[in-house]
């Protein structure tokens, strides 16, 4: 009979799965995980704040939200290309050119709810 762990099944795979994620992931890769939890958090904040608080200026929550949301969708796909385990289908797409993507996007997002705000 195989000895009974003090820690629950759940915690050890949280532990081995935090293990292999900081040993074999890249630090680039860490600090854009590190923003888009970053934007989960502050997408749920506001979301939070519009169903407990008020969403009088709805436009605001909107844009805000959306602006959470596009710039969540932008990051994750700068990381997909960015990701060197990608690299046989991101081709032809550099980590500059993922950047400049990126950022492309995000100033035209910007600029759309910067616009939706009024």
């Amino acid at each position: 009979m195989a000895p009974k762990s003090s820690t629950p099944a759940s915690a050890n795979v949280a532990r081995t799965l935090w293990k292999a994620y900081s040993d074999d992931t890249p630090d680039r890769l860490k600090f854009i995980d590190a923003f888009l939890f970053f934007l989960m958090l502050s997408g749920i904040a506001q979301f939070l704040y519009c169903v407990l608080v008020t969403n009088y200026p709805f436009n605001a929550f909107l844009a805000g939200f959306a602006s959470t949301v596009g710039q969540f969708v932008l990051t994750a796909s700068m990381r997909s290309q960015v990701n060197p385990e990608n690299k046989n289908e991101f081709k032809d797409v550099s980590p500059e050119r993922a950047f400049g993507d990126f950022a492309l996007g995000s100033i035209i997002l910007h600029f759309f709810v910067y616009n939706f705000l009024g």
